[in-house]
C-alpha cells in the first residue's frame, strides 16, 4: 500500500508527514513545489529513506507535471490514498482521487468549502446568516451592487485563499479606478469575482477536527484585527481564544456545527471558519475552509488539546489510530492561547531578535526575515515578520502577555529604509 503527499507551500520540516505516517504499512510518496521549497530554504528529501520517491515540480500551480507525474507513480506503486493538506492541493487531490477511483475527500465535498458562492448559497439555504453577496460577470452588476449596498465594498475570488485577491473599495471614486484599471473580465480573478456587502464587527474563527463525520474537538478565537489590512498593518495583531465561560464562544461552537450540516462535509477533515460578531451581537458567515487555519493555529490548537490538528486529519484519512479521548466527549481547552503576527515592511533588516526572552509562558516564537535582508510591504496575510505564541490561564493574560512581546521585538528590530537606520 502506498501513499502520495501533495505539498504545496511552506515548511517540510514543519509538516512531518514521514514521523505522521511512521506506523503507516507502505510507501510513502512525496510531490512538492521547487520554487516553495526555495523560498523556505530547504531541499527535497532524498529518496529511499523516509520517502521512497520525491519530487519537486517546477511551475506546480500552473502545469500539468505534477498531474502527470501522480499518475505515473499510481500506475508504478499502486498508490492506494493521496494526503493534500493545504487549501490550493484540496481539488487537485480529490480530482485525482476521483480519476483514479480512491477513497478521501473528493470534487462533491471540497466545492462547498472552496468557492465561496456555492458555500454562502447552502449556508442560506439552511438558514444561516451571510452577507449579501453578488457573482459578477460584468462591471454594470458591480456598480449596481454598490450603489444598492454601499461602500466598504468587499471585492474576492470565489476561491482565493490568504487574502490572495482580496479588495476593499472605501468609496464610489475607489470603485471608478478599480474599474478603469484593474477590473479585467478576463483576468486572473475574472469572472470568478464575488461582490460582497462589508459587514461591520470583529472576526472570530473556529478550528476543529471532524472524524467518521463527527467534530471531536473544536474552539473559537477571535482576530483583534482587520485581516484585510495585512499591506498597510505594521501594530501586533493579535488572535486571541475565548474563555471556557464566555457565552460567544459556545454560540460559536453551535454555529459552527450548523455550518458543517450546511455544506455536507467529507468524513475526516480539519476545518478553519470565520464568522463576524456584529455590533448588534449577530453572528455571520464570513466563510468556511477544510483544512486546518494558517498562521499558527495548528500550533494554537496543539497548545490547548494537545493534538496537532493536521496529523490527526492526515491519520485519520489513512485509518491509523488516534489518541483514545478524540473519540469521547469533546474536550475543552486545558488553557488559553494567544497569538502575536507581525507583518512585514518596507527596510533593510539591521538587526532582529531570533531568540526570544525567556519567558515561561511563550510557547512559540518563530521569525521570518534575517539581517541584510531587504523587506517589502507584505504581499499576502502571512508575509510575516514574526509570529509568537504565549498560553495563559484565561484570555486577558494572553493579551497582557503578547503586549509585553510585542514592545520587546520591536525595541530589539533594527530596520535600515533608505540608508538611514530607525
Amino acid at each position: 500500500m502506498t501513499v502520495l503527499v501533495l505539498h504545496h507551500r511552506g515548511s517540510l520540516e514543519g509538516t512531518p508527514y514521514h514521523g505522521w505516517l511512521a506506523d503507516y504499512e507502505g510507501d510513502v510518496l512525496l510531490i512538492t513545489s521547487r520554487e516553495h521549497l526555495a523560498l523556505v530554504a530547504e531541499e527535497l528529501p532524498a529518496e529511499g529513506g523516509a520517502y521512497r520517491r520525491t519530487a519537486a515540480v517546477d511551475g506546480y500551480e500552473t502545469s500539468g507535471e505534477l498531474e502527470a507525474l501522480a499518475l505515473d507513480w499510481a500506475r508504478e506503486y499502486g498508490i492506494r490514498h493521496i494526503v493534500a493538506c493545504q487549501e490550493r492541493d484540496l481539488e487537485r487531490a480529490a480530482e485525482l482521487r476521483d480519476v483514479l477511483g480512491l477513497p478521501g475527500q473528493r470534487m462533491a465535498t471540497v466545492l462547498p468549502f472552496r468557492d465561496k458562492a456555492v458555500m454562502k448559497r447552502r449556508a442560506a439555504a439552511a438558514g444561516l446568516p451571510v452577507a449579501p453577496y453578488l457573482e459578477l460577470e460584468c462591471a454594470t452588476e458591480l456598480i449596481a451592487f454598490a450603489e444598492q449596498y454601499g461602500f466598504p465594498l468587499v471585492l474576492k475570488p470565489r476561491d482565493s485563499a490568504g487574502s490572495v485577491g482580496l479588495r476593499i473599495l472605501d468609496s464610489r471614486e475607489e470603485l471608478d479606478e478599480y474599474l478603469a484599471d484593474g477590473f479585467d473580465l478576463y483576468g486572473p480573478y475574472q469572472p470568478n469575482l464575488l461582490a460582497e456587502a462589508f459587514v461591520h464587527g470583529k472576526m472570530c474563527h473556529v478550528d476543529g477536527l471532524v472524524v467518521d463525520g463527527r467534530t471531536v474537538l473544536a474552539w473559537p478565537s477571535q482576530y483583534q484585527y482587520s485581516l484585510s489590512s495585512f499591506r498597510t498593518d505594521t501594530g501586533g495583531r493579535l488572535d486571541l481564544t475565548l474563555d471556557v465561560d464566555d457565552p460567544l464562544a459556545h454560540r460559536l461552537l453551535e454555529f459552527t456545527e450548523r455550518t458543517l450540516e450546511a455544506l455536507s462535509g467529507p468524513e475526516n477533515f480539519a476545518f478553519h471558519a470565520e464568522f463576524f460578531h456584529t455590533p448588534e451581537d449577530e453572528l455571520v458567515l464570513c466563510e468556511i475552509a477544510c483544512r486546518t487555519g494558517g498562521a499558527a493555529i495548528r500550533d494554537i490548537v496543539r497548545t490547548m488539546f494537545a493534538v496537532d490538528p493536521s496529523e490527526a486529519w492526515v491519520r485519520a484519512q489513512l485509518g491509523l489510530p488516534l489518541p483514545e479521548w478524540l473519540g469521547s466527549e469533546k474536550p475543552t481547552p486545558r488553557r488559553m492561547v494567544g497569538q502575536l503576527v507581525l507583518m512585514k515592511r518596507p527596510g533593510r533588516v539591521v538587526s532582529v531578535p531570533e531568540e526570544p526572552p525567556a519567558f515561561p509562558w511563550i510557547e512559540k516564537y518563530q521569525v521570518f526575515v534575517a539581517p541584510g535582508q531587504t523587506m517589502q510591504a507584505a504581499a499576502y496575510s502571512s508575509d510575516f515578520l514574526v509570529t509568537a505564541l504565549v498560553s495563559g490561564a484565561d484570555r486577558a493574560e494572553c493579551e497582557s502577555r503578547l503586549r509585553v512581546l510585542e514592545q520587546w521585538f520591536l525595541g530589539e528590530l533594527v530596520l535600515e529604509p533608505d540608508g538611514g537606520a530607525v
